[in-house]
């Protein structure tokens, strides 16, 4: 697709009934009646399962059509959760209101809030300051974090302290509970990724898988020193446009 082509990707049904029309809203719609946080995981990986490109950033394995996806996405979604090393990396602010979200977003704030884990609280500024006041953003933080930045944040942000030395996933949830939050969407990145679904605490991974080669430097989409587990998922559905697949899975 050319810079100034604005026709909207096209997408193809391969599973679980191949063929018809594909409305993205409806397909990656949240359950019904919800009594808990859903942790829905939104990442990318190349086809050899890097999870960036050759900058360190996931722009190398986008494409309109992922774009188009995680649009959907945070339009649905109560709130989009994030590791600090992601927000900076990616240059992560404050979301901002899209036209299209009219409907998904019927009876909720024009945008959803970023809610960023963070031990350090090394984060830009405008992430903290820039958000509206009905999306402010929420720091997830440790009682270990330097008191100057955490008062500073306080200031700006709702800050929650969710654990000693590290942030605690149960403790996220329940913040987010407390908050109404139910449809989290998360971007990870690997390391948030990996001490979620140790927890058990994700339901569902979208997963885009770009038509990349990257190599073996980058990590795969979960990383760090999270413990090993293993998780059965069940393929709720594959999408494929512009070369990439799209597939949706849920916890088993």
């Amino acid at each position: 697709m050319s810079p100034t082509d604005t026709t909207p990707p096209r997408f193809s049904r391969l599973l679980p009934t191949p063929g018809g029309e594909v409305d993205l809203a409806t397909v990656y719609a949240y359950p019904e009646g919800m009594g808990r946080p859903w942790v829905r995981a939104n990442m990318v990986s190349s086809a050899d399962g890097g999870a960036w490109g050759a900058s360190g950033r996931t722009a190398e394995l986008s494409s309109p059509a992922d774009r188009a996806v995680m649009g959907v996405l945070r339009g649905l979604a109560d709130v989009v959760l994030a590791g600090a090393a992601t927000a900076r990396i990616e240059g992560y602010r404050p979301v901002r209101p899209r036209e299209v979200w009219s409907q998904l977003r019927a009876g909720r704030p024009a945008t959803p809030p970023i809610a960023v884990v963070t031990r350090t609280l090394e984060l830009h500024p405008d992430l903290l300051t820039k958000a509206p006041p009905q999306s402010r953003t929420i720091v997830f933080t440790t009682e270990s974090a330097p008191a100057e930045r955490r008062a500073w944040a306080a200031e700006h942000a709702d800050l929650v302290v969710a654990g000693g030395d590290r942030v605690e996933p149960g403790a996220i949830l329940s913040a987010l509970a407390e908050r109404g939050l139910y449809r989290v969407l998360t971007e990870g990145g690997p390391h948030l990724l990996a001490e979620l679904s140790a927890a058990d605490a994700v339901d569902e991974l979208c997963l885009t898988v770009s038509p990349h080669l990257v190599g073996p430097s980058a990590a795969r989409i979960v990383a760090g020193d999270a413990p090993s587990h293993t998780r059965l998922l069940r393929l709720e559905h594959l999408l494929e446009a512009e070369g990439a697949l799209f597939a949706r899975y849920t916890r088993e």
